[in-house]
Parts: structure tokens; C-alpha cells; sequence
């Protein structure tokens, strides 16, 4: 019999992300750095995942703590406004 031939990986593989905190040699995140967070936040209040923000898993578990203390401390919302999302005609 012959063998089949092996399929071929389709599409683009994408340039892998560094960690940012990695690359700053940053060793703790501050949770009173609100700007630094909301690059990690989406426009819906959602914590991003570490394959669309290109952390490492030690960065993005500290990352995660850090938002979670910053929501808690009245620093960044937990959701948004919903009445800012609609356009009112």
C-alpha cells in the first residue's frame, strides 16, 4: 500500500509574542499602575488570554492578580457602562 501523503499546515503562523514584563526585567506588577493593566483588559472589561497578549505563564498569573486587586480597589472597572455600547438614533 501506498502511504498518503501528509497534509500540509495551511495559513500563517504568526510571529511569536514576548512577554512585556519579561523584556522590562520587571519582577512584580503593580496593581496601581492602571495604564499599564488596561492593555491587558479588551473594551469589554475581560482579563486577555496569555496567546493574544504574548505573556508568559509566571507574568500573566501576576498580571491576573494584579487586575483582580486594582477592580477590587475601585482603580479600573469591572464592566463596562452597557449604555455607552449603544448608538441611540
Amino acid at each position: 500500500m501506498r502511504d498518503a501523503p501528509k497534509k500540509q499546515w495551511r495559513g500563517r503562523r504568526p510571529k511569536r509574542k514576548n512577554c512585556a514584563f519579561c523584556v522590562d526585567k520587571v519582577k512584580q506588577i503593580d496593581f496601581k499602575d492602571s495604564l499599564r493593566l488596561r492593555r491587558f483588559v479588551t473594551d469589554r472589561g475581560k482579563i486577555l488570554p496569555r496567546r493574544i497578549s504574548g505573556n508568559c505563564a509566571k507574568h500573566q498569573r501576576l498580571l491576573a492578580e494584579s487586575i483582580k486587586r486594582a477592580r477590587f480597589m475601585a482603580l479600573m472597572p469591572y464592566t463596562v457602562n452597557q449604555e455607552q455600547n449603544f448608538v441611540r438614533f
